[in-house]
């Protein structure tokens, strides 16, 4: 059952699995398959400190015991992959000439994309920790900065250590979340 971990075995992953992993999460749907979300998987020891320097001091150790953190971010030019995406219908005008559909479309489908790609590293033995705990215009600056990429979250990958698992917290029920009308 899928958990969000915080603390990782020492094992490494490889480039292969990662590109495996690649190879499932993009086949997951996006709107007008618009495909906005790039991924920056993190495994190098200099990679690892500048992203460390831009993280939160409580995801710190989450982060440099990980064996891979990936940043989910968005493009913000992805409509210029659409007559390639879609060719059945001219969509990139719509997006090149409305920035807030544009963005709002980018950061909503690269977390769906994000998601996709937690699941997809489940689906192959993986254990993931997401979070949100960093400073955004700090990584964005560090990481992209031609401004063309925006971070939308990041993500831990590696094997977790069951044994340090909290119990699971509770979840909301049917009644306090959804309506069938």
């Amino acid at each position: 059952m899928g958990r969000s971990h915080s603390y990782w075995l020492p094992t490494p992953i490889s480039d292969d699995l990662i590109r495996e992993v690649y190879s499932l999460a993009k086949l997951g749907p996006t709107s007008a398959n618009s495909c906005p979300a790039r991924f920056v998987f993190i495994k190098s020891d200099s990679a690892k400190q500048k992203l460390i320097g831009v993280t939160n001091l409580g995801n710190v150790e989450k982060v440099k015991s990980a064996p891979v953190t990936v940043i989910i971010a968005w493009d913000t030019d992805f409509y210029e992959e659409l007559p390639e995406l879609m060719p059945q219908k001219p969509l990139r005008d719509v997006f090149a000439n409305n920035n807030k559909l544009a963005n709002e479309t980018a950061f909503r489908n690269s977390a769906l994309q994000g998601a996709y790609l937690m699941l997809a590293a489940r689906a192959l033995g993986l254990d993931c920790g997401p979070m949100s705990g960093f400073d955004e215009d700090a990584l964005n600056k560090e990481f992209f900065p031609d401004n063309k990429w925006k971070v939308n979250f990041i993500c831990n990958l590696g094997y977790g250590d069951y044994s340090k698992l909290h119990p699971r917290n509770p979840r909301l029920d049917f009644t306090g979340t959804c309506k069938i009308i």
